[in-house]
């Protein structure tokens, strides 16, 4: 596939963040008429129209299913709100099975000080609430809970570890070396990891993390936006295009490269500004700095 600059995008994907208030129709219509090879799918537009017929309409278009975002959140201290986190992960891998995604990602949860993601603390929150050290426990706890069942359906789990800026409300993860040792216990089939560079371009140990990824064969995914400043007052919102900040992305591309990923590459870009544009500018413009500040260093 190609596009009319003949750029190779058989390898790109378009995340359906990225032009969030597209139909899965419409975002799957404008990846393919690019020529993109693959979508990368968030659950809401899944379950707009259901689990099968996302599969059928991404098919259609001549794609594939590169993730299906998200899961997780395993964090929680009650008893209650951990099997209610545990059931909708398991839809979730129904459903990342039914749309023809063999890589669920998972968000793993943030401290249980935090009732929903971008909220204050709770103001009675103790010391258990705000235990690091217990919370990643919990991941590992549910996660051994969840990977029979993914394995039954064929979908492997994939940790994402999160920038340390959303260490309180949405990720105990924060390096992509804590990632794979919460992976460990597991086969290599059953639990991988996913380099967003939005997460960790600033750490330290990211070349020999990858590297380790790929020797234990859990380098599951690749997803690429960039750190812009200054930060949107929501930070959640403030990812920009490839090759508008401050990421390395030849560096880092080539040591997912060596890893040996040759898997899809997602553009997620979760960006109000970028959301308010039109969609078929905005897939060019993904596809264009894909081809710019990715693609050459992949081979």
């Amino acid at each position: 596939m190609a596009t009319s600059n003949n750029f190779d995008l058989s390898r790109c994907s378009l995340n359906t963040a990225t032009i969030k208030h597209a139909t899965l129709e419409e975002a799957a219509m404008a990846a393919a008429a690019a020529g993109y090879g693959a979508v990368g799918l968030w659950r809401d537009r899944v379950q707009e129209v259901g689990a099968e017929k996302a599969g059928r309409i991404v098919r259609a278009a001549g794609l594939e299913v590169s993730s299906l975002c998200r899961g997780g959140f395993f964090t929680a201290l009650d008893a209650g709100r951990a099997r209610v986190a545990v059931d909708d992960n398991r839809r979730a891998v129904d459903e990342a099975a039914a749309v023809g995604a063999g890589e669920l990602i998972l968000v793993v949860g943030g401290l249980p000080a935090n009732p929903e993601p971008g909220m204050g603390a709770s103001p009675d929150a103790g010391r258990p609430e705000r235990d690091l050290g217990a919370a990643r426990e919990r991941v590992s706890l549910r996660l051994a809970e969840l990977v029979p069942y993914a394995r039954e359906g064929g979908v492997r789990l994939v940790l994402e570890p999160m920038h340390p800026l959303f260490c309180a409300d949405r990720g105990v993860v924060s390096t992509l070396g804590q990632a794979l040792d919460i992976a460990a216990p597991f086969a290599a089939t059953e639990v991988g990891v996913v380099v967003d560079t939005y997460h960790v371009w600033w750490d330290p140990q990211l070349a020999a993390s990858i590297a380790r990824a790929g020797a234990e064969g859990r380098l599951a995914a690749f997803q690429v936006c960039d750190w812009v400043l200054p930060l949107k007052q929501d930070t959640l919102n403030s990812r920009g295009y490839v090759g508008d900040g401050y990421i390395d992305f030849a560096t880092i591309t080539g040591w997912v490269r060596d890893a040996g990923y040759t898997g899809a590459v997602e553009t997620e870009i979760f960006n109000t500004d970028i959301w308010a544009r039109p969609f078929t500018e905005v897939v060019e413009h993904v596809a264009a700095d894909y081809a710019k500040y990715v693609l050459p260093y992949l081979d």
